[in-house]
């Protein structure tokens, strides 16, 4: 499981956009890409001066557009490299095209469902939940945010954390955010079950599987 240590904002803001990596934050005027819309670093407000984020990705290199495309899935899922890279392999054992299999086997991780479940605010949130103890697959506690799921797999709140103040008001969370249609979701009973894997259009379509599927290819 990955840990930054330092301010995620940072990371929204070398990528150019939000990547909501802090939950209900990064809707809130509190927000600090709202107030610094420019790269971090010493010159990045001298690079938004002189035609802005938008001029100089205009000059990047085919290798400089795939690093980001990798950089940006890596920093939305909360992945090291070595971690996303070993699932990248994997994508290139399965049946079918590689950078879709990667993306699928990024949204079964049990943090990230936990998240589109709507069952915490953020997947780093989610992963601390996870670790914690405080979910059950197939009616067994597990800590491994990493755990890939597949279908008919069953996730719900342990019994012993069920009376938690969070987990109390969790279904008001729940029902305020949108579950993808691979996932079917009891907000009263508060349990999620993978019905099938995501299909492409069901995923962030802002993420380009092929530039990423091209930066390793050529390594």
């Amino acid at each position: 499981m990955s840990k930054r240590l330092g301010p995620v904002c940072k990371l929204c803001r070398r990528e150019g956009e939000k990547l909501f990596l802090k939950g209900e934050r990064c809707l809130s005027p509190k927000c600090s890409f709202e107030k610094r819309d420019y790269p971090p670093g010493q010159h990045g407000r001298m690079a938004s001066r002189g035609g802005g984020r938008r001029g100089r990705r205009g000059r990047e290199s085919d290798f400089g557009k795939q690093l980001r495309a990798k950089q940006r899935a890596r920093r939305i899922y909360g992945l090291m490299e070595r971690q996303f890279r070993r699932y990248y392999k994997v994508s290139l054992k399965r049946r079918g095209l590689t950078g879709l299999n990667l993306l699928q086997i990024l949204e079964t991780r049990l943090d990230n469902v936990i998240y589109r479940l709507g069952f915490a605010s953020s997947r780093a949130h989610a992963r601390l939940l996870v670790s914690h103890g405080h979910f059950m697959v197939n009616d067994r506690r597990t800590n491994v945010p990493s755990m890939l799921l597949k279908d008919g797999d069953k996730i719900e709140i342990r019994a012993g954390s069920s009376g938690l103040p969070y987990f109390k008001d969790l279904n008001v969370l729940a029902e305020s955010r949108t579950a993808p249609e691979w996932l079917e979701r009891d907000t009263k009973k508060m349990v999620g079950v993978i019905q099938r894997l995501p299909e492409r259009a069901e995923i962030d379509g802002s993420l380009n599987e092929q530039l990423i599927v091209e930066y390793y290819s050529r390594r």
